[in-house]
């Protein structure tokens, strides 16, 4: 039988939260002493807890004193190379953004010369109205309508009365 999904909110009745904590302590620990066999790597946890005077520590305090020293005789480099702070983490997320948007803004100004350019040839807009701050951006439009037209036309196995055989 598949577990029930548990929806993560504070527990306002203590036994229960109590025992929840100590089942998540142990599952914790449990996959900590996993992690440590299975992938041959030494690691350490330390719980502090309201239910308990002292803090649980895993696997024990000398061996948890040890890989925390050897953690902190580690260069800063070292010690931060994968450490996401928040504020690396926003830069990254708006550095991402800000990149779609870019991608967004070019998408949205070739959709414009493009509608532009087919009001133009059905007599809607006059091609005096064309800004040419844009050509550049019509020049690729006009390129890559007329490539995907001849793939089109080969498609169809339609000559091209202007193209020399």
């Amino acid at each position: 039988m598949p577990r029930r999904k548990v929806t993560l909110a504070y527990m306002p009745n203590e036994s229960e939260r109590k025992a929840s904590f100590n089942k998540r302590k142990k599952g914790l620990i449990k996959k900590a002493s996993e992690l440590c066999t299975l992938c041959a790597v030494d690691g350490c946890a330390i719980i502090y807890s309201p239910y308990e005077s002292q803090p649980v520590v895993w696997p024990s305090p000398e061996e948890t004193t040890d890989v925390l020293s050897r953690y902190n005789g580690l260069p800063d480099t070292a010690q931060t190379r994968k450490v996401t702070n928040q504020e690396s983490l926003t830069q990254q997320r708006l550095k991402k953004v800000k990149k779609e948007l870019n991608r967004l803004q070019i998408e949205n100004k070739r959709k414009e010369v493009e509608s532009f350019m087919y009001k133009c040839m059905a007599g809607i807009k006059k091609p005096e109205e064309f800004d040419m701050a844009n050509a550049d951006v019509m020049k690729s439009v006009v390129e890559q309508t007329a490539r995907d037209l001849s793939l089109r036309m080969g498609e169809l196995n339609i000559v091209d009365p202007n193209r020399n055989n």
